[in-house]
């Protein structure tokens, strides 16, 4: 592979996109309705940087560095199963790039603590995983790193889920405020006019997928990995049949009218491609028109089969023997990419705050 430290799809005009994930195992379809299928859209006409947070995943499991190590291989391979190119987009190991680290204190000064707390992904978190108060002070922290890994790159849009919108929001606070703070911004302009008045930061928008929150195969709870809800990626046809056919609709019988807003037709509508056919569907159920639960689940399993089975083909390349090295050979050679647009940004950020006492070069 090369060892070009530019990224190939840095075209003049093309604006740029920022989005990542925590690696806590295998992606799911969740993932993919939600944002995977639209940065695998929006790679030929943006300058992509998708990251993989793997330092923020020690804040709640700094006692197991090999299955985070682990995790970060898991999730670059569903990346490249799903589509996402390494010649067209970047790939960014956030350990690998020390930028982002500087700028999480710069931005921790421009938060008070209070509005830390008060971020909803970081409540969520504490709930969901029972934390109490005695989670890590780093804890915290990574609401902050994240608004330096979004600004780190400078991105016009942030492909995201629903659920992360309003996380999103504490980034385009931190933007706003160092652009009025150290360059003079006035904090009454749109948004859009920020850089165009000398900002260094655009103030990024949320791109959210065309399914906000996918229910997962228990009906009930968003589909997540740690709810045993998931269909992954990598499943094969077998497993998705089993886990589509256990998804509980209450219906009693085919000539029983059934419920559109159901879980079950929310896949119908996110997995079937033909409107047409989505269309029909619902209008045969709706009015119990001798249609049942197990047809349905038979036609929403083979779209799922169908979209899933060209990623497990190109996942299979990476799960040989000897795959974990062409991942590791893409995030070393992605990291000198994503180092040359980070400590760009970092060298303009110290320029606005009068710290630039000189510009350093890594050894990449």
């Amino acid at each position: 592979m090369s060892s070009s430290t530019s990224s190939p799809s840095a075209q003049p005009g093309r604006p740029r996109i920022l989005t990542g994930d925590t690696p806590t195992g295998r992606l799911h379809v969740g993932h993919w309705v939600g944002s995977i299928e639209n940065r695998v859209r929006l790679q030929d006409s943006y300058e992509c940087y998708f990251l993989i947070a793997n330092v923020h995943a020690f804040t709640t499991r700094a006692d197991r560095p090999d299955d985070i190590r682990r995790d970060v291989l898991e999730i670059v391979k569903d990346w490249l199963a799903a589509g996402i190119d390494p010649e067209r987009s970047t790939l960014v190991l956030q350990s690998e790039v020390p930028a982002i680290a500087e700028l999480t204190w710069f931005f921790a000064m421009q938060l008070p603590f209070n509005r830390v707390m008060r971020n909803p992904t970081l409540k969520h978190e504490i709930e969901t995983k029972g934390l109490g108060d005695k989670y890590s002070f780093g804890f915290p922290l990574y609401a902050v790193g994240q608004c330096a890994d979004i600004l780190a790159f400078r991105p016009a849009l942030v492909p995201v889920g629903e659920d992360q919108v309003a996380h999103l929001e504490m980034c385009r606070e931190v933007a706003r405020r160092f652009n009025h703070v150290y360059c003079d911004v006035d904090p009454a302009l749109d948004d859009e006019a920020h850089v165009t008045a000398g900002g260094l930061f655009p103030i990024p928008a949320p791109l959210v997928g065309r399914v906000g929150r996918l229910v997962g195969t228990d009906g009930v709870h968003k589909m997540s990995k740690s709810l045993n809800n998931a269909i992954f990626l990598s499943d094969s046809a077998k497993e998705i049949k089993k886990k589509v056919g256990a998804l509980y609709t209450g219906r009693q019988s085919m000539t029983d009218p059934g419920d559109i807003t159901s879980s079950l037709f929310q896949y119908v509508r996110a997995f079937i491609k033909d409107p047409a056919r989505v269309q029909a569907l619902e209008e045969r159920y709706s009015r119990g028109d001798n249609i049942g639960d197990g047809h349905i689940k038979a036609e929403v399993t083979a779209a799922i089969d169908e979209l899933l089975g060209p990623m497990r083909a190109r996942r299979a390349e990476y799960d040989r023997p000897g795959g974990d090295d062409l991942v590791l050979d893409i995030l070393r050679e992605h990291a000198a990419r994503a180092n040359a647009v980070a400590e760009e940004t970092l060298y303009l950020a110290k320029q606005k705050m009068k710290m630039d006492i000189g510009r350093r070069t890594l050894g990449l």
